[in-house]
C-alpha cells in the first residue's frame, strides 16, 4: 500500500500556537504559549513530520517566528516542514540550512512564478507547493487575496516546472471539522500526476481513513490541526487509524 503520512500542524501567531477559522486573522484560537513544547509533544506520540506555519510571516510577507522552527528542527528527531513568509531565496538557504527539511512555497507560485521555477530547479523536492483554493481558485497572501488562476492549472505548470509535491488546503474547510475536501485533493493529483497533501476540515479518524483510500492516486498525507487541539482525537490514534491493514 502507497505511504500516507499524517502531518500534525503548529500555526504560529505572536510567538503562539493558534487556530484561524478559515484563515481569518480575527477568528483566532490559542491552544499553547510554546510551539516548540507542542512539537515536542508531537514528537513524543510518533509523529514523522511536524508541520509548522508562521502566520505573522505569511501576513507580513518576511520570517517572524521562525527561531521556533528552527528550535524544533535541531532538537528533535523528526522532519519539519514550514511555510509562511517565504519570499526570497535567502529565507528558503536559512531554513534548509538549519535543519528544516522542507520549505512551503506558496503565495509567491502567483505573485512571482519564475523565481518558484528556479527554486524547485534548484532545491527539488525541499520545495513543496503550497496551493490554498477558494470554490476551486488559488488565493494568495495569507488568503486575504483570490486570484483567476485554477487550482489544476498552478498545479500542472509547477510540476512541469519540477514540483514533487504539493499541499492542498481548501480554505471553505480550513479550521471547520467539517470533512475535508477530499474530491478536490484527488483532482489536482490527477493533474499533475505527484504527491498532494490534504489540508483542511479533517474532523475524524474516519475522514483519515477516507483520504488514505486514495493514497494509491496520490494523496501521500494529511495536515490535521484543530482536530488534535480540540481533542477529537490523538496524534496516536491518527497514526494508528492510517497504518490498519
Amino acid at each position: 500500500m502507497a505511504a500516507f503520512t499524517i502531518y500534525p500542524a503548529i500555526d504560529m501567531r505572536g510567538g503562539r500556537c493558534v487556530r484561524l477559522l478559515q484563515g481569518d486573522y480575527n477568528k483566532e484560537t490559542v491552544y499553547g504559549d510554546s510551539p516548540v513544547a507542542m512539537a515536542e509533544q508531537f514528537a513524543a506520540q510518533g509523529a514523522e513530520w511536524i508541520h509548522m506555519v508562521d502566520l505573522d510571516g505569511a501576513k507580513e510577507g518576511r520570517r517572524v517566528n521562525d527561531r521556533f522552527v528552527i528550535e524544533a528542527a535541531r532538537r528533535l528527531s523528526v522532519h519539519v516542514q514550514v511555510g509562511g513568509g517565504i519570499r526570497t531565496e535567502e529565507d528558503i538557504v536559512y531554513y534548509l540550512e538549519n535543519g528544516v527539511a522542507r520549505v512551503i512555497l506558496g503565495s509567491a507560485a502567483i505573485s512571482d512564478p519564475p523565481f518558484v521555477k528556479k527554486m524547485l530547479q534548484k532545491y527539488g523536492r525541499r520545495i513543496v507547493i503550497g496551493i490554498d483554493a477558494r470554490d476551486g481558485f488559488v488565493a494568495t497572501e495569507g488568503w486575504i487575496a483570490t486570484s483567476n488562476v485554477k487550482a489544476e492549472e498552478l498545479g500542472r505548470m509547477l510540476a512541469e516546472a519540477g514540483a514533487e509535491t504539493f499541499i492542498f488546503t481548501d480554505i471553505a474547510t480550513d479550521g471547520t471539522l467539517s470533512g475535508p475536501n477530499i474530491a478536490a485533493a484527488v483532482r489536482l493529483a490527477e493533474a499533475t500526476g505527484k504527491e498532494v497533501i490534504a489540508s483542511g476540515g479533517v474532523s475524524s479518524l474516519d475522514d483519515l481513513r477516507a483520504l488514505r483510500q486514495y493514497a494509491g492516486q496520490g494523496i501521500g498525507g494529511a495536515i490535521v490541526g484543530k482536530a488534535l487541539y480540540t481533542n477529537q482525537f490523538t496524534l496516536t490514534e491518527a497514526l494508528k487509524a492510517v497504518n490498519e491493514r
